[in-house]
């Protein structure tokens, strides 16, 4: 087996590169897509439920793009071809996207939108462990870290920015449903996300397989979607130890972030803009304006992200990634509980500043311990496995989060907001049972 060599910096940067592209398009999506659906009509109860693309894309796209990209060896490499394809695709769906002139045209492009960013992105975990040794793996998942709070900062604040600092007009297109903004927003993303991928295809060389007969071995025993369907099972049923503690910690992270991600503009178009759901018309102005608003605040934990990565890699050689992110998270379930206090729109930033230093950990030392943890040979799968733990929760929040601020919260979307700082506060006390050194 041969050793892998330590990375320079700017090598593991271009490899990295990529994640600035998929996040600029992830970024787009989330902080954009309640308001979209609030402008083709969507009521605040039915917003979760229309999210529910998202994370069963993910549930059913991550595991099987894990398992074939470690079965893939082609003239691109192991990975690069899915960033490839992914990437071809996510462009078209954000192009496609602003053009949206119905509620459920813009479902269904979300689902194609998530479904070829998860192509993308889930072989980008897997190509950090494929190309670093284990010294060198918290560094690689930072600089991703890095790379994804600066897509998301300019991905965010986009529509704000060409209103603001471009003299592009507020108001929707000619047809009459999506805002000018939005758009150009959208077509950018679609740009920046294909060339950003394209500059780490081209940049970073991918290993071969470290064992190419047993590689052999592992590709003609696939039996294909049954072979697939066999080893999800013995997967999940054989998860390392620490990766079960872990799936419990991301279960109560990412159902705070969903409830984010999906209440956050209504909740301070009610709260800080004084907007009320009852007046049809007023509200279209009043979420135009908070998700403008929006897109600023997701920016700014975003790029709080992007500075934090580089004090978590400095964390990283001095403090254990246990440590580093239990405090992180709980940091952040402070910032989430805050906005119910919050009535400028200014000071939603500080709320903001607390979510950022935990989303930066979230983006990195979960994947730093576990990849510490997994057989190489199926680490693609492993990592789509545990990204069930990532979508689960997102699918019980579109589930049921409608119902619950509907029937028992009145229709106050900040109460989605509290349940959320709630979850990640508990995230953080789950971090207590990690083992980080249990081993496969």
């Amino acid at each position: 087996m041969n050793e892998k060599q330590s990375l320079s910096f700017w090598q593991i940067w271009n490899m990295s590169f990529g994640f600035l592209g998929i996040q600029f398009g992830w970024g787009l999506q989330m902080a954009n897509m309640s308001s979209i659906y609030s402008f083709l009509g969507a009521k605040e109860h039915e917003l979760s439920l229309l999210w529910i693309a998202a994370p069963l894309t993910g549930l059913i796209i991550q595991p099987i793009v894990g398992y074939m990209s470690d079965r893939t060896w082609t003239g691109l490499g192991r990975r690069r071809p899915y960033f490839l394809i992914g990437a071809i695709l996510a462009s078209i769906a954000l192009v496609a996207m602003p053009h949206s002139s119905t509620l459920w045209m813009a479902v269904g492009l979300l689902w194609i939108l998530d479904a070829s960013i998860n192509v993308t992105m889930e072989p980008f975990r897997a190509f950090v462990a494929d190309k670093l040794p284990a010294e060198q793996r918290a560094k690689g998942f930072s600089v991703q870290s890095l790379f994804i709070g600066l897509g998301a900062v300019i991905a965010s604040a986009m529509p704000w920015l060409l209103i603001n600092w471009f003299g592009v007009e507020s108001g929707t297109t000619e047809d009459g449903a999506i805002p000018k903004a939005v758009m150009i927003s959208f077509h950018i993303g679609a740009a920046a996300l294909f060339v950003a991928v394209l500059y780490t295809i081209m940049t970073t060389p991918e290993y071969p397989p470290e064992d190419m007969e047993e590689f052999e071995r592992m590709k003609a025993d696939s039996r294909g979607m049954g072979g697939f369907l066999v080893e999800l099972g013995n997967g999940i049923g054989s998860m390392p130890k620490t990766m079960r503690q872990l799936a419990v910690v991301q279960f109560f992270t990412w159902t705070a972030l969903f409830c984010m991600w999906i209440y956050w503009t209504p909740a301070i178009a009610r709260q800080v803009f004084g907007g009320d759901p009852s007046n049809e018309a007023a509200w279209k102005t009043v979420i135009e304006e908070a998700g403008a608003w929006t897109g600023i605040c997701f920016a700014t934990y975003n790029l709080v992200c992007f500075a934090f990565s580089f004090i978590l890699l400095a964390l990283s050689r001095k403090f254990s990634s246990k440590i580093i992110h239990l405090v992180c998270l709980m940091i952040g379930g402070v910032g989430l509980i805050s906005v119910m206090f919050v009535t400028d729109q200014q000071m939603l930033l500080v709320s903001m500043t607390a979510v950022g230093i935990a989303w930066a950990s979230i983006l990195s030392m979960p994947y730093a311990i576990l990849s510490s943890v997994l057989p190489p040979a199926k680490m693609g799968f492993y990592m789509g496995v545990f990204n069930f733990f990532i979508v689960i929760p997102q699918v019980i929040v579109s589930l049921t989060m409608g119902k619950i601020v509907g029937s028992v919260f009145g229709g106050d979307s900040m109460m989605a907001i509290i349940i959320g700082g709630v979850a990640m506060f508990i995230a953080g006390f789950c971090m207590l049972i990690v083992d980080e050194e249990s081993s496969f």
